[in-house]
């Protein structure tokens, strides 16, 4: 079995091309759209190979969510990592423009969280669920750090 790091920014399959005298892995245009990474950074890269990815839990589990809506069944974009009425523990990373705090769980999605501040940690649910960003209210606000 493959294990997979906590700083795991994202897992998508690829495949690798040949373009002139190097090799190219594309890195689809959703990724960047969730936040897992952005363009002009650098990042490590690992590669698993097929039979790895195939047998991964967390290649599983990608596979799984990409296959299962039939409404991104062609786009290929991964369904977002949480459900409306979630519960989650979540750190707020930063404040987004309007002062809201701003949470990233798996491959950098985006829970905005009224009235967080970063570093705080508190337990969510998740009221509503978009392609690129989920909004959630405070059920449990211990983990503030003021």
């Amino acid at each position: 079995m493959v294990e997979v790091p906590d700083a795991l920014s994202t897992l998508f399959s690829a495949r690798v091309e040949t373009d002139g005298d190097r090799y190219v892995v594309e890195i689809p245009k959703s990724e960047v759209a969730h936040g897992a990474i952005s363009p002009g950074e650098t990042y490590r890269v690992g590669l698993l190979s097929q039979a790895d990815a195939v047998s991964s839990p967390t290649a599983e589990t990608h596979a799984s969510e990409q296959d299962t809506d039939p409404a991104r069944a062609d786009t290929g974009v991964p369904k977002p990592p949480v459900d409306e009425g979630e519960i989650r523990n979540v750190t707020i990373e930063s404040l987004g423009d309007q002062g809201d705090g701003i949470a990233k769980v798996e491959r950098g999605y985006v829970v905005i969280v009224p009235d967080g501040e970063p570093g705080d940690s508190p337990t969510v649910e998740i009221e509503t669920v978009q392609e690129n960003v989920a909004f959630a209210t405070v059920v449990d606000g211990d983990g503030r750090t003021a």
